[in-house]
């Protein structure tokens, strides 16, 4: 199933007419916005990007691909076949490291912070687990590979005293995968990062409600001392996906990134565009909601990108 979900990004990809495409030429701008899984927040947000892009940037046409997420979103950027991508501020920092999953620094450069992702635990029903450290022995899914997710989910596991590639039985599911496999028992767990609500843990809770997320606010300070503060505890109400209760998780910021050679004109158009239109991306994703120029700015240890400097300065 990932390789098909690659092989269709990859084809969204080309289809796009990306690789350089953003450079424009007679035909204007084709920009291809790497996002994630197709239950996921990046790919819903950046839907509706792509179509706010395409109405009010003139000779512009934005796509929205399927792609793993983080990791394999910068690596898009990096070698041209995408033009904007999502990512979430952890993997982002490994990347202009050169760091972890990064064998070399990244050429990226931020526009804007947009919004916060949860870390989402999720235990199937029957299963007894109520911490990560009691993962050990489960069949856990920790994300897809190249993900943002799966690099969380080892953080995680190891704050929890775990080793991820010993102490579970792994697997390496995207989250519509994961969603299938603990409703047909495949699965005991499986890690999600994403904003709220996400719609395939909306779709679990109404088909199992007796589903359970962790509480994770054991394993943050191990992973702000290792880490540092990119990490910071979040509240769920767990109304949000119609079950009872609250929880405190790790959460983690989302940035939108570009290639650090895009044209700073282009920079600039796609950063305004983004906060002109909060509202009709608000009515696509209830995250947009958090927009915010100040916020926005908030995008360190990544470099913004001049185009969005400029933006920025501009608001005052």
């Amino acid at each position: 199933m990932k390789r098909i979900l690659t092989i269709v990004a990859a084809a969204v990809l080309a289809a796009a007419g990306c690789g350089g495409g953003a450079s424009g030429g007679g035909s204007g701008n084709r920009l291809s916005i790497a996002t994630g899984g197709t239950t996921g927040v990046y790919y819903v947000y950046g839907g509706g990007l792509a179509k706010q892009l395409s109405s009010n940037i003139a000779n512009t046409q934005a796509t929205a691909s399927v792609t793993s997420a983080s990791v394999e979103n910068i690596k898009l950027l990096a070698s041209g076949k995408a033009d904007i991508a999502f990512s979430q501020s952890d993997t982002a920092a490994d990347a202009i490291n050169g760091k972890d999953t990064f064998t070399s620094k990244q050429p990226i450069k931020a526009i804007a912070r947009i919004y916060d992702n949860y870390a989402h635990v999720v235990v199937a029903p029957g299963v007894d687990a109520g911490t990560v450290a009691e993962l050990k022995g489960k069949r856990v899914s920790l994300g897809p590979a190249n993900s943002g997710t799966q690099v969380v989910a080892r953080r995680m596991l190891e704050a929890a005293g775990l080793n991820p590639d010993t102490d579970i039985t792994k697997q390496q599911l995207s989250i519509n995968e994961s969603v299938q496999a603990a409703k047909d028992g495949i699965i005991d767990a499986f890690f999600w990062v994403g904003g709220l609500p996400t719609a395939g843990i909306t779709d679990l809770a109404a088909s199992k409600p007796d589903m359970k997320m962790l509480d994770t606010s054991d394993v943050l300070q191990k992973m702000q001392e290792t880490y540092g503060e990119q990490y910071v505890s979040l509240d769920v109400d767990m109304g949000v996906y119609k079950l009872s209760g609250a929880i405190k998780t790790v959460g983690i910021a989302n940035v939108l990134l570009v290639p650090d050679s895009m044209d700073e004109q282009l920079a600039y158009d796609i950063t305004k565009t983004l906060f002109a239109k909060k509202a009709e991306l608000s009515a696509v994703h209830p995250e947009a909601q958090k927009l915010d120029p100040a916020l926005g700015q908030q995008v360190a240890p990544v470099q913004l990108h001049p185009g969005a400097a400029r933006y920025y300065q501009e608001q005052g």
